[in-house]
């Protein structure tokens, strides 16, 4: 197991499987809407680039709809409740993501990953 699925597991109080369901969702919304080359950087920094599905291509209309009635966050969130997460249990996951990056690859592509991503900001 991944060293930040158990620190997760373990300080978030959830099963390994839940969190590494997590870890997946989270990188793979910050892949679909952050800069795809610092998000796949950072996932190879922390030993994670291989859980970052394929991008599909284009998108189109359905994917623009899906960004404009707030698409992003608001699915990446839906996604970890469907996992089985409640609001603090999303918010443990997020700070213990964020911070094992920071610790891993550093604070500055990190901030500009989640400064890339408009209010994003505000729920970290």
């Amino acid at each position: 197991m991944h060293e930040l699925v158990t620190r997760i597991a373990d300080n978030v109080g959830i099963g390994e499987a839940t969190a590494e369901q997590a870890v997946r969702i989270i990188l793979n919304f910050l892949d679909q809407d952050g800069p795809s080359d610092k998000v796949r950087e950072l996932a190879t920094d922390i030993g994670l680039s291989d859980w970052i599905a394929p991008r599909a291509g284009g998108g189109g209309l359905l994917a623009g709809l899906g960004n404009m009635m707030g698409g992003g966050a608001m699915a990446a969130f839906a996604e970890l409740s469907s996992a089985g997460l409640d609001v603090t249990q999303v918010q443990g996951v997020t700070q213990e993501f964020v911070a094992y990056a920071r610790e891993k690859a550093g604070p500055d592509i990190v901030d500009e990953i989640i400064n890339s991503i408009p209010g994003l900001s505000q729920f970290i």
